[in-house]
């Protein structure tokens, strides 16, 4: 690469003209370069110098954008995604960060005019779809710095590799060791969100439109869900804490449609946590990882309130799992394994399981420890997570974390992490790791002499406060990203003990979290496949439209079943409550001892009596078989993926 083009800027403001037959991107930073057209006819994109001239006649729409996501590909359309808001929410060493507040497609698929009727349903129904990418949350990027790579990893980068555009070396269907020295990677795949989209602007050599301002691309940063720091006084040294969660893409989805591992390895709700101390010059870093059991497993929704575990392929599993701990070794080092999972019930046999294929994978650079949440620390005894610090306190001390002196110079490195699961990686999980983080952050202040030996984090009020702030706000961010909802126990990470509010508040998360995996997150998956390409459109494909369902899913429909159930059971009592009008009424008569008027009235009422009670066992015989036949195929009344279907 030429020095020129590894220097040029990124352009970190532009405005966006639709014009009737194309739209037309015009940096306004300052820049020097030339505008980018889009044709809305099929997506074409070309380099253009200046903004064609306007006709009076039809002013176009003009916008402004601070970045541009990439392009969608569907079945006869294009589709172009940009930033359309941003909210600059603090700096990553020193770099200034965004989040990404609104995000914006405009189609490009004048040619659908011109496809079969098929087509423009097909194309109809998966741009839809992409509605879900407007409401995406949690998205970050910066202009300047990676946020893909840990600050160890963003250390180890040589001065060329510095110098290159962020999305440089990166592809879907390149695999990079980012331990081999000569195989460094600008930017990590995994964590990028928008990786797919990007790839036909990286092929129209369109570097300075990939991302705002100095030396980023906006699709390096997109999969950061949460970001958050603060500045804590200590007598009279400043601390600055930042906190980062990386969301890996490989098997990216929600909570119930996206469980366990795939058959390389890769687990669903993958998630590296870096937490970073910046105080008098230094920096230190600790990461830490959390992600689904690494087996063949689903838990398909079915309308009951937990649904059974299901394995899948068992004979697999050992395979699945040692690939899994490699990948983990490649690129961290030595793996502890911290297994939250109860011992009893459906995760009993999970766990059980999970144990046994670590029996093959456990050596000297790979531990495996059992600590079953629930049991041991209930529902509010979150201290006892003490015995299990006790059990991993050796390993934290050997694996350590990154240390840069005020030359920027590495005094210690990480050459291990810890891996925490329970079964969604949510709520047990991120009470322990910000228990681990809160033991860690104490020894990098002793460390670096500004606590003694024995002196805590809750020594200090105002530090303490901000700490359990933090990282409750960074349970729940990762949580709404994968549950819907926020994270569970999150009132003991923030106060530091369980509060009658805080349960009443799990207990409505928890329903939410019921409605939401049942009724809403099929569609949710389907969006996320699309967006990922991990479903890819194409008109030669052998498929049929998202809408299109086959036997009883095509007509099957929770609302009109519960209708039904609800109309039989209101029926049901009417027709109770005319048998006891006339029950009262003949009761009323023999009181006034009008005996003879009492047993005329009596033989008339028999008739109606029996047809009422005929009327309603119907009714109540109707609503029961109803619901039996909802209750016993759970499943097909869900909200099911269409694009990727379950396994199970």
């Amino acid at each position: 690469m030429e020095k020129a083009e590894s220097l040029q800027k990124l352009y970190t403001r532009m405005r966006l003209w639709e014009f009737p037959d194309q739209y037309v991107v015009e940096p306004t930073d300052g820049s020097a370069g030339s505008s980018l057209s889009i044709s809305k006819a099929d997506g074409a994109l070309n380099l253009i110098d200046g903004v064609p001239h306007c006709s009076s006649v039809r002013v176009p729409k003009i916008r402004t954008i601070f970045g541009i996501i990439g392009m969608l590909k569907l079945v006869a359309g294009s589709y172009l995604v940009v930033i359309a808001e941003r909210e600059c929410v603090g700096s990553y060493l020193g770099h200034p960060i965004y989040r990404v507040s609104s995000l914006k497609i405009f189609p490009c698929d004048r040619s659908l005019n011109n496809s079969p009727a098929e087509h423009k349903k097909m194309e109809n129904e998966f741009s839809v779809l992409l509605n879900a990418a407007e409401r995406m949350a949690g998205l970050f990027f910066s202009y300047d710095t990676n946020l893909t790579l840990s600050a160890q990893r963003l250390h180890d980068l040589g001065d060329e590799s510095k110098l290159l555009p962020l999305w440089r070396q990166v592809s879907s269907s390149t695999a990079i060791d980012p331990y081999d020295d000569d195989d460094v990677p600008q930017a990590d795949p995994r964590y990028l969100w928008n990786n797919y989209m990007m790839e036909v602007l990286i092929d129209n050599k369109l570097d300075p439109f990939l991302v705002p301002v100095i030396q980023g691309n906006i699709l390096i940063f997109l999969l950061i869900v949460c970001f958050h720091n603060f500045q804590a006084a200590i007598e009279k040294d400043i601390v600055d804490v930042t906190l980062i969660a990386r969301r890996c893409t490989r098997r990216i989805g929600t909570r119930m449609w996206r469980r366990g591992a795939d058959s390389d390895g890769y687990v669903a709700n993958f998630v590296e946590s870096e937490q970073i101390i910046q105080m008098n010059g230094f920096t230190a870093s600790f990461v830490q990882v959390r992600g689904s059991i690494p087996l063949l497993w689903e838990q398909i929704v079915d309308l009951t309130y937990k649904p059974k575990f299901e394995l899948v392929k068992l004979e697999e599993a050992p395979q699945v799992a040692e690939r899994h701990f490699l990948d983990l070794r490649k690129r961290y080092g030595s793996v502890l394994a911290v297994d939250l999972v109860n011992k009893h019930g459906g995760e009993g046999r999970l766990s059980e399981k999970f144990a046994g294929a670590m029996q093959h994978i456990v050596g000297d650079d790979v531990r495996y420890v059992h600590f079953d949440f629930h049991q041991i620390c209930g529902h509010i005894h979150f201290e006892l997570l003490s015995l299990l610090y006790d059990q991993i306190e050796d390993f934290l001390k050997k694996n350590g974390c990154l240390l840069l002196n005020e030359r920027g110079e590495k005094v210690v490195e990480q050459v291990g992490v810890v891996r925490t699961n329970c079964i969604d990686c949510l709520d047990r999980t991120n009470v322990t790791q910000s228990m681990i983080a809160r033991r860690m952050m104490e020894t990098q202040l002793r460390r670096l002499g500004i606590f003694d030996p024995e002196e805590t984090i809750s020594a200090h009020p105002n530090l303490d406060e901000h700490f359990k702030i933090l990282w409750a706000n960074h349970g729940d961010d990762i949580s709404i990203q994968y549950s819907g909802t926020p994270a569970l126990k999150g009132d003991f990470v923030r106060c530091g003990q369980r509060t009658v509010q805080g349960i009443i508040k799990d207990g409505w998360n928890a329903l939410a979290r019921y409605y939401l995996n049942n009724f809403c997150d099929g569609t949710k998956q389907d969006a996320i496949d699309l967006l990922q390409g991990h479903f890819i459109v194409s008109v030669s494909r052998d498929m049929k439209p998202p809408s299109q369902k086959g036997g009883l899913e095509a007509i099957a429909s929770f609302p009109v079943a519960m209708s039904l159930v609800l109309t039989g059971f209101l029926f049901t009592v009417m027709s109770l409550r005319q048998d006891i009008f006339f029950d009262m009424e003949s009761l009323s008569n023999l009181v006034s001892k009008k005996l003879i008027f009492t047993l005329l009235y009596t033989f008339r009422a028999v008739g109606s009596d029996v047809r009422h009670l005929f009327f309603s066992f119907l009714w109540a015989g109707l609503s029961l078989a109803i619901a039996a036949f909802v209750k016993a195929n759970g499943r097909i009344f869900c909200n099911r993926p269409c694009l990727n279907k379950p396994r199970c």
